[in-house]
């Protein structure tokens, strides 16, 4: 059962990051498209200002799309980063299971098994 994790949200559209701990969720979302150096910052940011530590009792949850090419490579790219750095269970999931960007939304499509671990798939817009 994944408990806590980090979820990016980033299609090149509606952008955002969220972190569950225990609890409490917190979304961080971009005022315009990301880029490779605002989404890790943006991460740090999120950790550091919730005081989390990403350990290998977290999971990372990411959209695979569709969306724009450049926002999920950077996304998938940070993902995987996390998961070799800290040992983590990596998921994809499609933007069209999650729907809205709400703790309630993920959390069905956790519990509804819609998520694909280790087996990331982009889907680009053309």
């Amino acid at each position: 059962m994944i408990k806590d994790f980090l979820i990016l949200n980033c299609i090149g559209m509606d952008d955002k990051i969220g972190l569950k701990i225990d609890k409490n969720f917190y979304i961080h979302e971009f005022d315009k498209k990301v880029n490779n150096d605002q989404l890790v910052l943006n991460i740090l940011n999120l950790c550091k200002k919730y005081k989390v530590n990403i350990n290998n009792n977290f999971s990372v949850l990411v959209n695979n799309g569709p969306g724009s090419f450049s926002s999920l490579r950077t996304s998938l790219a940070v993902a995987k980063g996390i998961k070799i750095s800290k040992k983590i269970n990596l998921f994809g999931f499609k933007n069209s299971d999650l729907g809205q960007f709400t703790l309630v939304n993920i959390e069905l499509l956790i519990k509804k098994n819609l998520l694909q671990k280790n087996l990331i798939k982009p889907l680009y817009l053309s």
